[in-house]
């Protein structure tokens, strides 16, 4: 007799637990509560006849068999995500139109749309990037059926987290900051993000700073930088080759996540756009869990 089959959803709440380091935690990140993310986790290794994870007082770590289930379980998710993506609503037709920051567009974003246009070839995709304070005032404006945005962790409420952030302090690894001087800094213009971040930090402990380079392009500022002009901020899963952390390095000060969300334009949504959007949350949410 063969052994009861997965439960995807279970399979799901084992994954976040995992990536989340705790029970708790994982309720709090998949919008479950911790009894029942317990209660999927008692049931998963019933079914299995095995511990998948040993428990004490401060955090969770996974048996060897746990070990083994999560590389499994990784991938039976993933497959189901591109089943359901490329054999569900393949007639879908339309245009959505979203508008996110280019950093987001170009590395995180780009696989997504590439397998969504894929699957359903006869929805024409319009991809506006700008810096998050205009992306807002266009949102308003009903310029976009969806929309990805940078705010502040647990602060403005609404739409849906599906990222966060890292920030890092970068620079060429062959940079030199004069002694006693106020530190170079190639940033993007008011209003970005990042660019609050690192004033709001050197300013926090007193740090002299000086704008050395501005420029509202990505591949303009990592050119700068890469040229020794000074030093940015940059997630720090997406730092490029030829440029490297040197927050330990310079004893720099700790900078603050940043959140990526997901805006749903008000009113019913194109079944497009309904579908691009369940996307995004699912792929990105899910990567998100791995991230450290």
């Amino acid at each position: 007799m063969l052994p009861p089959s997965f439960d995807l959803d279970v399979l799901f709440t084992f994954v976040s637990v995992v990536e989340n380091g705790s029970f708790t935690r994982a309720a709090k990140r998949i919008g479950r509560s911790q009894p029942t993310v317990s209660q999927q986790i008692k049931r998963l290794e019933d079914n299995l006849g095995r511990r998948i994870f040993e428990r004490d007082t401060t955090e969770v770590r996974l048996t060897p068999h746990g070990e083994i289930l999560l590389t499994y379980a990784q991938q039976i998710l993933k497959l189901s995500h591109d089943a359901r993506l490329h054999l569900t609503e393949a007639d879908v037709a339309g245009v959505v139109r979203i508008g996110t920051p280019e950093d987001f567009a170009t590395t995180h974003l780009s696989a997504i749309l590439s397998r969504f246009a894929r699957a359903h070839p006869l929805v024409a995709l319009e991809v506006y990037c700008d810096f998050t304070v205009n992306l807002l005032d266009g949102f308003s404006k009903g310029q976009y059926d969806l929309m990805l945005f940078k705010r502040e962790p647990q602060g403005f409420r609404g739409g849906t987290e599906v990222w966060r952030e890292v920030l890092d302090w970068t620079a060429s690894p062959n940079v030199i900051l004069p002694e006693n001087k106020p530190i170079p800094l190639v940033l993007a213009p008011v209003p970005d993000v990042y660019r609050k971040r690192a004033l709001a930090a050197l300013d926090a402990e007193q740090r002299p700073w000086r704008i050395a380079y501005t420029s509202p392009s990505l591949a303009g500022l990592q050119a700068a930088v890469q040229a020794g002009l000074g030093i940015t901020v940059l997630p720090t899963e997406m730092i490029p080759a030829g440029l490297v952390s040197i927050t330990s390095k310079l004893s720099l000060p700790k900078l603050a996540d940043t959140e990526i969300a997901l805006y749903r334009a008000p009113g019913a949504l194109s079944q497009a756009a309904e579908l691009l959007a369940s996307s995004i949350i699912e792929t990105l949410g899910n990567a998100a869990l791995k991230q450290p």
